[in-house]
C-alpha cells in the first residue's frame, strides 16, 4: 500500500543564487515555506488593504515573499514588467504613482533607485535583503519611506531566516533576530556553541531548514550537519 504524503511534506525546489558559479537546487518542504510566509505576515507584516510591488524575477527565491505573502493575507500583489523592474528610472516613476505600500529589493537595487532620483513619499515599507546593507544606504532609505527592514537568510533555510526593523539614522545594521520557529547559533570550529560577543560561523536550524540539495547527497552531508546537541542545522 502506498504511504500518503502529508501537505507539510510536499517539496518545492528553490535554487541558490549561484555565487560559486553553479546554482544548486534546494529541497524545501511545503511546511518550511508555509512557516516562512506565516512569519512574514506578522513581522514585518502586511494588511489586506496593502499593495506590494513585485520586482524580483521568479527564478530568485525572494520572489516567494512577493508572490505569496499578499495572497496569504488577502492583499494585492502588483507584478511589474521585466523592463520596468530593471530600469531604475522607470521603477522610480512607477513608485511615484503613490499606490504601492511595500517593496522588497536588494541593496544594489535600492541604491540604483536612489541614484535615479527617487526620494520617496514617507509611506513605503521597504524590505532589503540578499546582500549586506550599509549604514549609509540605511540612512538614505529611512528618509524615503515609513519603515525599513533588513532581511537575512540563505536559500537553504527558506529565503529569510532573520530580520530587523531599522528605526533611526546611524543605527548599526545587523541581521536581527530569527523569524518564527527558527534558531540561530554561533559555532566554533568543533561545532560547539560560542558565548555572546564571540566570532564564529552562523548555524541555522528550525522549521525552515531544507531537506538538503537536490541530487547532491555529498554536499548535503557536508553543509547540513547535526550538532553535538542533536539539532540539525545548516
Amino acid at each position: 500500500a502506498s504511504v500518503p504524503v502529508l501537505p507539510e511534506q510536499l517539496m518545492y525546489v528553490l535554487f541558490t543564487s549561484g555565487s560559486t558559479g553553479r546554482p544548486k537546487g534546494v529541497e524545501i518542504t511545503r511546511g518550511a515555506f508555509a512557516n516562512f510566509i506565516a512569519s512574514m505576515a506578522h513581522t514585518p507584516g502586511m494588511s489586506q488593504d496593502e499593495r506590494l510591488l513585485a520586482i524580483t524575477t521568479t527564478s530568485f527565491d525572494i520572489a516567494g515573499l512577493e508572490l505569496f505573502l499578499p495572497l496569504y493575507q488577502g492583499a494585492t500583489v502588483v507584478i511589474l514588467d521585466r523592463a520596468t523592474a530593471r530600469d531604475p528610472y522607470r521603477l522610480r516613476r512607477r513608485l511615484e504613482d503613490g499606490d504601492i505600500s511595500i517593496m522588497q529589493a536588494t541593496p544594489a537595487s535600492w541604491r540604483l533607485l536612489l541614484e535615479a532620483g527617487w526620494q520617496g513619499n514617507g509611506k513605503l515599507r521597504m524590505l532589503c535583503g540578499g546582500d549586506a546593507m550599509s549604514s549609509a544606504l540605511a540612512d538614505r532609505l529611512i528618509d524615503a519611506g515609513c519603515e525599513l527592514w533588513n532581511m537575512y537568510g540563505p536559500t537553504e533555510t527558506t529565503v529569510w531566516s532573520s530580520l530587523v526593523h531599522i528605526r533611526r539614522k546611524g543605527e548599526r545594521v545587523t541581521i536581527g533576530r530569527p523569524i518564527d520557529r527558527t534558531a540561530m547559533v554561533i559555532l566554533d570550529d568543533q561545532g560547539q556553541a560560542l558565548p555572546a560577543e564571540q566570532e564564529g560561523e552562523i548555524a541555522i536550524g528550525g522549521a525552515g531548514l531544507a531537506r538538503g540539495y537536490l541530487g547532491r547527497p555529498d554536499l548535503t552531508e557536508k553543509r547540513f550537519v547535526v550538532l553535538p546537541s542533536g539539532e540539525r542545522v545548516y
